[in-house]
């Protein structure tokens, strides 16, 4: 990606994840709507999404998206909060937008553009009946927060499905545990050579 942020790497539309290589990667301008005239367009949600959120927000780097099963019931919730609950769920405080205005596949500017605002100046967007986006300033970074967010998800979910009130940490406890957080940073990195030296055992040619 540029320093500024207005080009992006996205997967090529409808080609299976487990298929795809560097190489496969498609070099896309924010600022140019040209791209879905091209015969290798990407998907239009994805562009309506990711190429809005990379204009808008040329600060997020890196934009993840996902539908994993904790983070998406936590999105099907009528309030999808995710509460300072434990040690994980409090790593989250004070970090997240929230967008309930479900409109049905995401493939217009138009809600590229109120995703945009609901996340502008958060690093997570819990979308309502949809899924979740993470941003990061490396690859690391936000990939480490997507997984860690599903954990979390998963926490909140399976303490709800006990039908019990929820032990929620008062705000001050919640907010000292996330900027503790901070100072781990750096473990996302670790993290992220492990994962990819695992892939390079299996079938390097990820890297092709």
């Amino acid at each position: 990606m540029s320093s500024c942020g207005r080009k992006f790497l996205l997967n090529p539309r409808w080609q299976h994840f487990a298929t795809v290589r560097a190489s496969d990667l498609l070099i896309l301008d924010a600022d140019s709507p040209e791209v879905m005239k091209g015969s290798d367009a990407p998907d239009p949600s994805a562009w309506a999404v990711h190429g809005t959120l990379h204009r808008e927000i040329p600060e997020a780097r890196v934009i993840l998206h996902c539908h994993s099963p904790y983070a998406t019931a936590l999105a099907c919730l009528k309030d999808p909060t995710l509460l300072p609950i434990d040690n994980n769920t409090a790593r989250f405080f004070g970090r997240i937008g929230y967008d309930l205005e479900f409109g049905g596949i995401s493939d217009t500017a138009s809600e590229g553009e109120h995703l945009a605002r609901a996340l502008r100046g958060h690093a997570v967007l819990v979308m309502g009946n949809h899924g979740v986006t993470v941003t990061g300033e490396t690859v690391a970074d936000a990939f480490e927060d997507l997984y860690f967010f599903e954990k979390a998800a998963r926490t909140q979910i399976l303490a709800l499905s006990t039908g019990c009130p929820l032990a929620v940490l008062n705000e001050a406890v919640a907010r000292d545990t996330a900027e503790g957080w901070v100072s781990y940073r750096g473990m996302a990195e670790r993290h992220f050579d492990y994962l990819k030296s695992t892939l390079d055992a299996e079938d390097a040619s990820w890297r092709d």
